[in-house]
């Protein structure tokens, strides 16, 4: 990442053992990674880095909220991130991040940039079909809502498949 990024993390001066490190992400931070599904964004992400004598342990804790529109009706909602995830970084040749729990640094290396990690990791951490509270348990009053319920096939319709009456006895 950018050599001016503040979501950095220099390990070389660090003694072996525990240590904490705090940083938030906020719309500004998600416009940097031209990503724009969301409205709004204020998470807080704790790091662990357990430093080791020939590698590095990060426990990532992400809380916080994210506003974002549903994709059922387009409404706006705040959806509370909660997610945790670990990453090894081990030290050799060359640069590899082909894994996603391991991270590979080339020796002599004595800061980390977490800013992709975090990017990743939040978005992540949000489920793959955002459905606003309300459509789930019926208060929200949408236009599209109602245009959806209108648009939906009735249970005793024409176009019903007797098959499917014959098995539904077999339910009850």
């Amino acid at each position: 990442m950018k050599s001016d990024s503040k979501y950095k993390i220099e390990f070389a001066g660090l003694k072996i053992g525990s240590h904490q490190f705090n940083f938030n992400a906020d719309k500004k931070f998600f416009d940097r990674f031209n990503f724009s599904d969301f409205n709004d964004v204020a998470v807080n992400i704790d790091i662990e880095l357990t430093k080791k004598s020939t590698l590095l342990e990060l426990d990532f804790v992400i809380t916080g909220g994210v506003n974002l529109n549903c994709d059922l009706t387009n409404e706006p909602f705040d959806y509370q991130v909660k997610y945790k995830a670990s990453l090894v970084v081990k030290f050799g040749q060359d640069y590899n991040d082909e894994d996603d729990e391991i991270l590979v640094l080339p020796h002599g290396e004595h800061k980390l940039y977490v800013d992709q990690y975090i990017f990743e990791l939040i978005v992540l951490s949000l489920p793959p079909k955002r459905i606003h509270p309300g459509v789930e348990d019926g208060t929200l009053k949408s236009e599209i809502l109602d245009i959806l319920e209108d648009l939906k096939p009735k249970e005793n319709s024409n176009f019903a498949d007797p098959r499917w009456e014959q098995l539904k006895s077999l339910k009850k």
